[in-house]
């Protein structure tokens, strides 16, 4: 059976929400590519009123445009290979499909088949994000995932050696992947569930908090993440541009953090605080 590409040029502000859109429409898969994002779904489930109507409700916010290619299914699977190659991090991470062979020369050899969901280590934000980890000693620590789509950053850090990670989404099938890959990566004991910050015990405290999500959602939830710190805790943020980081830090220096490291790449920031004792 033949699929249906959708090429969509957007700005990369505008993938991940397109992703999920989409995702209600019944597509599978999704290739972030220079100029926006490919998403497939098979033909007889292909609906191009549904599709105009999401572009058309963001039409006014960016300059979005579509087309439409009809692909026989192993051309598809051979097209998504061909574009989803291996990423390293710092010559320690490297990040690939399960279609990609091995390799021994990394300290962290991480598997990611994203299917629908965000997080492959080749958006910057993903990448700084696993960068940062690698700065902070997760052996024996407690570690909560926010927004955790793949769930990359909480396989890096159960094989640092945490303790308990624990990992959310709002979205089912992004929970649905992430437990998947933990599985690919022999990390099954991350507790990965569906929900928000606010479904979070309260009363629990983690040593490390991970937010890879956007703007909008880092203001609103900051002051969550740090009631649910112990003192001295590090939070490792990203998911917004690089005017955008002085409100981040505005915000979490109100809640009693202290900014710790900065990475920038491609106007995209990431940013590492510690909470005060």
């Amino acid at each position: 059976m033949n699929y249906t590409e959708l090429q969509l040029t957007v700005s990369p502000d505008y993938t991940d929400m397109l992703m999920a859109e989409l995702a209600e429409l019944g597509f599978e898969s999704f290739v972030e590519t220079d100029d926006g994002l490919n998403a497939y779904i098979l033909e007889p489930d292909f609906d191009e009123t549904a599709v105009r109507a999401v572009v058309d409700k963001y039409a006014d916010q960016t300059a979005i445009a579509y087309q439409l290619h009809s692909l026989e299914k192993k051309n598809w699977n051979e097209e998504w290979e061909r574009n989803y190659q291996p990423i390293d991090v710092q010559d320690q991470i490297r990040v690939r499909a399960s279609f990609h062979e091995p390799v021994s020369t990394v300290r962290y050899d991480i598997v990611i088949n994203p299917k629908m969901s965000f997080g492959t280590g080749h958006h910057e934000t993903t990448a700084m994000m696993l960068e940062h980890q690698l700065s902070v000693d997760a052996a024996g620590k407690t570690v909560l995932d926010v927004g955790s789509g793949t769930g990359i950053l909480a396989i890096l850090a159960a094989l640092q050696g945490a303790e308990r990670v624990v990992a959310f989404d709002i979205e089912e099938w992004a929970v649905e992947n992430a437990r998947e890959n933990a599985d690919l990566n022999q990390c099954s004991g991350i507790e990965v569930f569906q929900g928000t910050i606010h479904e979070v015990n309260p009363e629990e405290r983690f040593d490390i908090v991970l937010a890879n999500i956007n703007r909008n959602v880092l203001l609103a939830d900051i002051p969550a993440y740090v009631r649910r710190m112990k003192p001295e805790a590090t939070l490792l943020v990203s998911g917004f541009y690089q005017q955008d980081a002085v409100d981040i830090e505005e915000k979490a220096q109100a809640e009693g953090l202290t900014k710790t490291g900065q990475l920038s790449r491609n106007n995209w920031v990431s940013l590492r605080f510690t909470r005060t004792p």
